[in-house]
């Protein structure tokens, strides 16, 4: 997939180029369905597939405060993206002057002019350019103009619940709720938080007898305080392991923490990168009268955590 991150670099439109456009944050499956659509129709056309994103998210320029915490930053979306076989994504830098540009300027001078789109894949509430006046109807009336079709996508209803569709924000919910294997079956995979290994207090090896990796998060969106069963991506391989999200009550710090005890893992990974994926909430954090209790506690955490990724 070709990733393009400066709209004038193109200086000749795509071929049959079939567009969706959209923030795609989290890359779930309502996503994915709008990816494999613009795939199928760009095939049948012998065009090209194209997903347009903005960088950053635009409520982040058009509000000022109250942000929803982003399931996926940037660099992972990209990554994501990648894996559905695209052929190439724009990547928009969003700012108020790109905010201020029209429907109308959208559609003739980015989409049909400097990308040269033949289709475009939205769903049915999708809406663009100043004030939101690009919808549906814009786009049906613009179609005939400029010779391109709309093809208007199906929600993807989450399972289990046909009431309701799969989208950012309940994905953001169900993951801030701690219900991360549920939220697995919206994204597709497992709910991944990333982040650099950090010293920490010391506690995990010296006091309790698990060692620990303190984890410096990166991302913005974390589960609900508690304990996870979790696998551990580092550069020494995967391994399964058990996360802690919470403030430490048993220790009355009051400081937030992510750590994450590695089954079977010797080795260091201070400073290093490493991601998270969490793949079930095993309980709630919770205040111990001693060490001790803490500690057995713990050896229950990871014997459960074993039962549960026990076919991973």
């Amino acid at each position: 997939m070709k990733v393009i991150t400066n709209i004038n670099s193109i200086k000749t439109p795509f071929h049959n180029a079939v567009v969706t456009i959209g923030n795609f944050d989290g890359v779930h499956k309502g996503h994915q369905a709008i990816f494999h659509q613009v795939i199928e129709k760009a095939e049948a056309i012998a065009g090209t597939s194209v997903a347009v994103t903005f960088d950053p998210h635009p409520v982040r320029v058009l509000k000022k405060n109250n942000w929803p915490p982003l399931i996926t930053l940037h660099e992972q979306k990209i990554e994501l993206i990648s894996k559905t076989c695209l052929d190439v994504l724009v990547c928009i830098p969003f700012t108020k002057g790109f905010a201020a540009i029209t429907a109308d300027q959208f559609v003739a001078d980015l989409l049909v002019k400097r990308l040269g789109m033949k289709a475009i894949v939205i769903g049915k509430d999708y809406s663009f350019g100043k004030d939101r006046k690009g919808n549906v109807d814009f786009l049906k009336k613009c179609a005939d103009e400029f010779n391109f079709e709309v093809i208007l996508t199906d929600w993807i209803s989450i399972p289990h619940d046909q009431t309701n569709r799969i989208s950012s924000t309940r994905v953001r919910e169900i993951v801030m709720e701690g219900n991360v294997d549920h939220a697995a079956n919206l994204l597709g995979r497992h709910y991944q938080i990333r982040g650099l290994v950090v010293s920490g207090r010391n506690r995990g090896g010296r006091l309790l007898g698990f060692p620990t990796a303190n984890i410096n998060l990166a991302d913005e969106l974390c589960p609900k305080t508690g304990v996870y069963a979790v696998t551990v991506e580092c550069k020494e391989g995967k391994y399964k392991g058990v996360a802690n999200i919470g403030f430490s009550p048993t220790f009355d710090d009051h400081i937030f923490t992510v750590e994450a005890h590695l089954f079977d893992f010797d080795g260091d990974l201070y400073n290093q990168q490493i991601r998270v994926n969490f793949i079930k909430r095993i309980r709630d954090e919770q205040k111990f009268a001693n060490i001790d209790e803490l500690s057995k506690q713990i050896t229950i955490d990871i014997k459960t955590g074993h039962e549960i990724l026990s076919h991973y």
